[in-house]
């Protein structure tokens, strides 16, 4: 069987996924084809996600990875979704099944996975988690799922916070969610067994630390969803100062063999996914260290 699959988002160019998922394939022997569609390359909006989606079906394509800025856009568009992306309101990959598109979310398995890999004996007993965005709902529920007993949600906008608070609310109640203001947050970092950082500082484009290592209990941890770099400036500080950190990287490779799995039904090798994922971000790196002047 052949699988054609693509991703849409804007920006995506340089993307990892591509590469991390036909490495894989080849492996497990499947023909196995994956193309970006770049929204900013195409000249179409976020909102065409549902006519980019109707036309990848009628050419062939067998699945399509979601990345920002459709992620939320997607769930409206679909025929079905897969229950926790329903409970997201986010989808990251949607299948082509029959005349059906069906949704699904595999960033939450993706950071799920990165705890119980990266955080072995890690205390959840109150975390902090810094943005609420598509990234941020994933790994709240991740968070939660993994038994988090008090998740104390910040973003800078208030209404985004509280519709993720209200959805996890309604999805685990037995577990407490709080929300705090940016200006707010510093007591609740103080106090925390562990932190989440889950909005776009720290990438390439977008350098600073989004909030005061400085704050920690000696014994938390850090977690950074960001993987372009690894290692970021937070990670780097709170590793300095001796704590335990959890890079980007893991989840990257989480949703990636997840999506794999439920497109194929194979099952891939997550190991050696990540061991490719380690070989790309390395030889980036070098590239981009020779382009310095």
């Amino acid at each position: 069987m052949r699988y054609l699959v693509g991703l849409i988002g804007s920006g995506i160019t340089e993307s990892l996924t591509p590469p991390m998922h036909e490495a894989e394939a080849s492996a497990l022997a499947l023909d196995y084809e994956y193309r970006i569609l770049d929204l900013a390359r195409l000249g179409r909006a976020p909102d065409d996600v549902g006519s980019l989606l109707i036309q990848a079906r009628q050419e062939g394509f067998s699945a399509m990875n979601i990345t920002h800025p459709c992620k939320q856009r997607v769930v409206d568009v679909v025929d079905e979704l897969e229950e926790d992306a329903d409970h997201l309101r986010a989808a990251n990959l949607v299948v082509f099944v029959g005349s059906r598109t069906v949704a699904f979310n595999t960033d939450w398995m993706g950071y799920r996975d990165a705890l119980i890999i990266g955080l072995p004996g890690a205390s959840f007993e109150r975390v902090v988690q810094v943005g609420c965005g598509g990234a941020g709902a994933a790994t709240a529920y991740a968070l939660l799922s993994h038994g988090t007993a008090t998740l104390e949600l910040c973003d800078v906008d208030e209404a985004r916070r509280e519709d993720l608070a209200a959805r996890m609310r309604t999805r685990f109640p037995t577990q407490v969610v709080r929300t705090w203001p940016p200006g707010e947050i510093s007591a609740a970092i103080a106090r925390a067994s562990g932190v989440v950082h889950a909005t776009p500082t720290g990438m390439r484009h977008h350098p600073g630390v989004a909030f005061d290592v400085g704050l920690l209990q000696p014994h938390a941890w850090v977690s950074d969803v960001v993987y372009r770099p690894l290692q970021t400036e937070l990670l780097r500080q709170a590793a300095e100062r001796g704590h335990r950190v959890l890079d980007g990287g893991l989840m990257a490779v989480g949703q990636a063999y997840a999506s794999l799995r439920i497109i194929t039904g194979a099952q891939p090798d997550r190991d050696r996914m990540e061991r490719h994922f380690r070989i790309l971000t390395s030889a980036e790196d070098r590239a981009r260290g020779r382009r310095r002047p």
